[in-house]
């Protein structure tokens, strides 16, 4: 029986999804993509989970990309819709998801980085675009359009080069460069003070700048406004504060 490639755990309000085959350096062959569509899809259906963490076996690679040698084998031309699990493309995911880059993020492990909330990444990682090599592409790289600059975006796609942990925390792709036996307790540090917010304005707060992505500055105010209505009239609005006057730890009840 073939070992399992996608290992999934919760601890409380946080989920651990580690993609677990580090002799192909955790590339995307069939059983990775759909172990993570299922892993993904269990931490959105789970009420417990409020913050998701995913992270690769081994020290060498978070995720190497598309598994090539399988490609080949298979003669995969254009890829079907569902052909990766993509967050808010071809799978549904609320929870806020924290990506912790324990080695090279490369071509479709550079998505599965750029689809997460917040990144923590080893000091030694590196994230990378190498389909010009290869003759594919990255239309799954659009969204780093609202992430990067244009010309830094441009150089990964062109050159097929990657940058370093370091370059990427330069231009705003991650949000800390630690030690690599950092990189998980960090991300749970950072997924701890996620799930002990108040989680319908977390919910908000996220969809509030995935709006301002989208839309210009005075329709994306109009939208927060109306997602913070219902956050601003909820119990957890009124037990915040007065928590906070009762010095004691608020009781989030989630409405």
């Amino acid at each position: 029986m073939a070992p399992p490639t996608i290992h999934y755990e919760r601890e409380g309000a946080i989920a651990t999804i580690t993609l677990d085959d580090p002799d192909h350096r955790n590339a995307l062959s069939a059983p990775i993509r759909q172990g993570l569509r299922a892993a993904l899809e269990a931490a959105h259906e789970d009420d417990e989970v409020r913050v998701a963490i995913i992270t690769g076996a081994g020290d060498r690679a978070f995720c190497a990309g598309a598994h090539l040698k399988e490609m080949a084998e298979s003669g995969l031309g254009v890829p079907s819709a569902d052909y990766m699990p993509i967050v808010g493309r071809t799978v549904a995911f609320s929870k806020v998801l924290i990506a912790a880059v324990n080695g090279a993020a490369l071509g479709g492990g550079f998505l599965v980085a750029q689809m997460a909330d917040l990144v923590v990444a080893a000091d030694h990682a590196t994230f990378g675009m190498p389909e010009a090599r290869v003759g594919r592409g990255a239309p799954w790289s659009v969204p780093l359009s609202a992430m990067i600059p244009k010309r830094v975006w441009l150089q990964l796609c062109l050159t097929g080069q990657p940058i370093d942990a370091r370059r990427a925390y330069e231009v705003g792709l991650v949000n800390a460069v630690v030690p690599a036996d950092r990189v998980l307790p960090e991300a749970r540090a950072l997924a701890e003070a996620v799930a002990a917010n108040a989680p319908l304005t977390v919910a908000a707060s996220k969809e509030m700048v995935r709006l301002a992505g989208e839309l210009g500055c005075t329709a994306a105010w109009d939208a927060a406004d109306a997602l913070f209505e219902p956050v601003y009239r909820s119990r957890d609005a009124v037990e915040g504060p007065a928590a906070f006057g009762e010095h004691r730890p608020p009781r989030w009840q989630g409405h």
